[in-house]
């Protein structure tokens, strides 16, 4: 746990509790993916109103019921970067995480977590979330074991290799935690705050104000005062046996 104060672009803790150990982040991990995607709005890359397509391939299923809505879109759909990005944070869309994690490349975002993760060596490779669900959920513990059996420079073909080309339609769910520990996205709490400290100064720059609206869409139902509190940013993330708010 950590409650911290934000100033002069740093984290200063009020309450903490074992707030450098790193622990599975579920879709919380999205704030690296934001923060990549801002970086390449930043230089010119991407522009937030570029129009991406919805595409089978990076179709993903959500989390929780009710979680995401790309994945229902039919392939063609065309959506900006800004939407896209927007669904990303505030439904914890899948989809639309994946095909984020495609626009900038899973290098760009394994850059983007050494740069606010102190055990960035966790989160390579950066896993999609549909190799996630597959890994978790397809011929299960084989797939995942032959997985963890490679070496981490290793794990990144075998993805591309056996895990990618799968099926969802042969995702079987389970409401048991798998390999929480091992096949997931990790960070500790400072890293968190140093992912928010980080986005909202990238919000600063003109060209990246649109990360303040994307982050403050869904307030996680706080319930804080708004003449308190007139601008409040959120992410959470969820799984079986993991829960984690920001």
């Amino acid at each position: 746990f950590l409650a911290a104060r934000v100033a002069n672009g740093s984290c200063q803790p009020i309450h903490q509790l074992a707030s450098s150990t790193p622990r599975p982040l579920a879709s919380e991990f999205k704030l690296f993916v934001l923060g990549a995607l801002a970086n390449q709005v930043a230089t010119g890359r991407v522009g937030w109103s570029q129009r991406l397509t919805v595409e089978n391939q990076f179709k993903s299923a959500g989390n929780a019921p009710g979680s995401g809505s790309l994945q229902f879109s039919p392939a063609g759909t065309k959506v900006s970067v800004q939407e896209t990005a927007t669904k990303m944070i505030s439904i914890s869309d899948n989809t639309a995480a994946d095909m984020l994690i495609n626009l900038v490349g899973r290098s760009a975002v394994e850059t983007q977590v050494q740069h606010w993760s102190s055990t960035p060596e966790l989160d390579v490779p950066f896993l999609t979330t549909r190799e996630m669900l597959l890994l978790h959920h397809v011929n299960y513990p084989a797939l995942a074991n032959a997985y963890l059996n490679r070496a981490p420079s290793e794990r990144e073909a075998f993805l591309k290799s056996s895990v990618d080309p799968l099926s969802l339609s042969a995702v079987h769910g389970s409401t048991e935690p798998r390999d929480i520990d091992t096949i997931e996205w990790f960070g500790s709490p400072d890293d968190i705050c140093r992912a928010f400290v980080g986005l909202q100064q990238l919000s600063h720059q003109p060209k990246l104000s649109p990360i303040a609206s994307i982050l403050s869409v869904n307030k996680g139902s706080l319930g804080l005062d708004p003449s308190e509190w007139p601008t409040v940013w959120f992410k959470g993330g969820s799984e079986p046996g993991v829960v984690t708010d920001g």
